[in-house]
């Protein structure tokens, strides 16, 4: 069985647009779908996947709560969405306790995206509110493409924010997109999570095998990052790791079944997957 964690679309009526600006910023990168909810679940299925999660962002306070509502839809159609809030917005909180009401399964912050450095006090609040809720939490963690440095989430910077998190915490990109060796030296081994994503033709092998042994696989889980990344790339690059069959079990569908909370029998894609 499969679950991704890592998926991202758009509402229809701005999904194009989003793709072809994301994939102009980050020098040309080809998306493998057309950015929609129910472009998104086909693709899954075509891919394997027997479950997923969408991480949406909230790029600005205007946009916030109708990206929760969307988000809401998802979860609704069947998918494990995850909500997020705008740290700068004055409703940041009130928006935390309406996502645990509307029954998602987390918060998604992107640091560079969002505006804001994941060690900076001012997201103490945020980080205790989450953690007050039994939210879980994943970070776009290391470099982002579109985006020079300084980069927001960097392994150093997210070790310091831990002591304010209460809560799962799940640090995307291998803990450290094209920061290995950081990830290395200050997350393997801490009480957080890495999804997987983007490994495929971006990370070293050897690498990858070295985190794998410093950080364990009970702390992995398998993402994507599709539409910029498809479930197959990804576990044709988790094949060459030489992990055991169980090992791959837990990262691919254990490990977000515990997370999650979710039973493996109960697994299936949104109707969209069949239209």
């Amino acid at each position: 069985m499969l679950f991704d964690i890592h998926a991202h679309c758009f509402p229809d009526a701005i999904a194009e647009k989003a793709l072809q600006k994301l994939s102009y910023a980050s020098g040309g990168v080809v998306p493998s779908g057309d950015g929609t909810f129910p472009g998104l679940c086909r693709r899954m299925k075509e891919n394997g996947v027997d479950g997923f999660a969408v991480l949406n962002i909230a790029t600005n306070a205007h946009q916030m709560q109708k990206v929760n509502d969307f988000a809401a839809y998802q979860k609704q159609m069947g998918a494990y969405p995850f909500g997020s809030v705008f740290p700068d917005a004055p409703d940041a909180v009130d928006e935390l306790r309406r996502i645990k009401e509307l029954g998602l399964y987390g918060v998604k912050l992107h640091p560079d995206y969002q505006r804001f450095f994941v060690d900076d006090d001012k997201m103490i609040p945020i980080y205790k509110e989450i953690s007050r809720l039994g939210l879980c939490v994943i970070f776009h963690a290391g470099q982002d493409f579109g985006f020079p440095a300084p980069y927001c989430c960097t392994p150093d910077r997210l070790k310091r924010a831990l002591k304010h998190l209460d809560c799962p915490v799940i640090a995307a990109h291998w803990g450290g997109l094209c920061m290995g060796e950081q990830v290395l030296t200050h997350l393997c081994g801490l009480p957080l999570y890495f999804d997987v994503s983007f490994g495929y033709g971006a990370k070293p092998r050897i690498e990858a095998m070295k985190i794998v042994e410093k950080h364990g696989t009970s702390r992995l889980l398998f993402g994507s990052d599709f539409p910029w990344h498809t479930p197959k790339d990804e576990l044709r690059f988790l094949s060459t790791l030489e992990l055991s069959g169980s090992e791959m079990e837990d990262i691919c569908v254990n490990n977000a079944s515990k997370l999650l909370g979710f039973e493996k029998e109960d697994l299936h894609l949104p109707a969209p997957a069949f239209e």
